[in-house]
């Protein structure tokens, strides 16, 4: 009896062992499945912060052309800290948007004389990646200050070849496109259009347009350039005469906050009857000939620009000024003409959402020019050659955010057409939203 008892309770000593033990190893292994999920979930966040870093470092390494298409200044849009825009996109397919509303008022013999609401601008931008860095732009104009039809246009459609070089091994050297693009002349084109603009107007000469050619752009350290053989006359999807408009833009930044360009650019010999105008946009209007149709069959313009600006947190001060000769084959007598331009820009952050700026320009054309400025495009455009003209804009902007902002302003316009006559009752005033989608 005394041997049973003592088997029966090393029976239950080794029972309640072997309990202990299996209810420490199910502890152990709790403990392991639950470490290994931490684990398993702290892996799948990184991965999704990975992917997401890289999908950033993609949309960046898009975005940052390393040329005068990625503008250097300092814009309004960079007073405010936050997220960027935000585009619609299926992966191969983006599309975005900006415009800009608002009332604007003038003086007599100005553009808005009767005052009233203004929808400035509507656009929408569609981009598809077509292949490894091969992709295709389109800009659908919808509205522009500039049109006074509301017919849909088409603004910039290229297909481009981002970081063509890297074929041979050298990064950023060579991009291309081939389409339809603005004419890379100056700077200003750059930021003109409202959301970008701290201001509602744009300085006198004001040199944009948009025109079919070839465009190769790239850039060495510290060095950028652009360069675009292209129609040179009014697009129209084709040219009147084999002669082509050549533009060439240098850029160099010493040091962050220093940028410099110098610009230079020929029209090319444009058809009187068939091209009638420039693409080139100069002077609120174009280049066109002086002579009369009847004794006049080509025209053309060489234009020379240099560019500099200094930036700091909150601000800059920009400012830009070159010359431009213009020359014709009148029979009748000689139409060639000499202008020279200047414009200096200043803007200033107060606060994390509000700016001021200002603008001063000017255009002096001795022998006289087709310069609309800021009167109505029908009068000046046709109307008396104008010698000169000078433009003070001032303003203020509330940034509401990177992809809103309203702005107020003044602009004093003032100049001479040839033979003395003052322009004088061409002031603006307007308030205006500028947006992007």
């Amino acid at each position: 009896m005394v041997v049973s008892l003592v088997l029966i309770l090393a029976g239950g000593v080794a029972h309640s062992a072997t309990t202990d033990d299996l209810g420490a190893l199910r502890e152990q292994m709790r403990q392991l499945q639950e470490q290994n999920r931490a684990l398993q979930q702290q892996l799948e966040s990184q991965r999704q912060l990975i992917d997401s870093l890289g999908r950033k470092v993609e949309d960046l390494e898009h975005s940052a052309r390393p040329t005068a298409e990625n503008p250097p200044a300092t814009r309004a849009d960079d007073l405010v800290s936050g997220p960027l825009t935000k585009t619609l996109s299926t992966g191969r397919i983006m599309l975005s948007g900006q415009g800009a509303v608002g009332f604007y008022g003038q003086g007599s013999q100005g553009q808005f004389a009767q005052g009233g609401f203004v929808l400035d601008e509507a656009k929408l931008f569609v981009e598809a990646n077509l292949y490894t860095n091969v992709y295709a732009f389109s800009e659908i104009v919808l509205a522009q200050r500039e049109d006074p039809n509301e017919n849909l246009r088409i603004g910039e459609f290229y297909l481009e070849w981002e970081d063509a070089s890297a074929l041979w091994g050298r990064e950023r050297l060579l991009n291309l496109r081939l389409g339809r693009m603005y004419i890379p002349f100056g700077e200003e084109y750059q930021v003109r259009d409202a959301i970008y603009d701290p201001l509602i107007s744009h300085s006198l000469t004001d040199f944009w347009g948009v025109d079919e050619g070839l465009e190769l752009y790239g850039a060495l350290d510290k060095f950028h350039y652009v360069f675009a053989v292209q129609n040179g006359g009014y697009p129209t999807l084709r040219d009147f005469n084999a002669d082509k408009a050549v533009t060439l833009r240098l850029e160099y930044d010493p040091v962050p906050w220093l940028h410099t360009s110098v610009s230079g650019m020929r029209t090319g010999d444009l058809d009187v009857k068939k091209d009638v105008t420039s693409a080139l946009w100069f002077g609120n209007g174009f280049i066109e000939q002086l002579g009369a149709p009847a004794t006049t069959t080509t025209f053309h313009a060489e234009i020379a620009e240099g560019d500099v600006q200094i930036r700091w947190t909150g601000g800059h001060l920009s400012a830009a000024g070159g010359g431009l000769h213009f020359k014709d084959n009148d029979t009748t007598g000689n139409n060639s003409r000499k202008a020279w331009f200047y414009s200096v820009e200043g803007l200033q952050g107060v606060g994390e959402h509000f700016y001021a700026a200002g603008r001063v320009s000017q255009i002096v054309a001795p022998g006289g020019l087709p310069l609309v400025g800021a009167g109505e495009f029908g009068d000046r455009f046709y109307g008396n050659l104008t010698t000169g003209l000078w433009r003070l804009s001032l303003g203020l902007g509330w940034r509401v955010s990177r992809d809103l902002t309203i702005k107020g302003e003044y602009t004093i316009n003032r100049g001479h057409e040839l033979g003395g006559k003052p322009r004088d009752h061409e002031d603006f005033f307007g308030v205006q939203a500028a947006f992007r989608f």
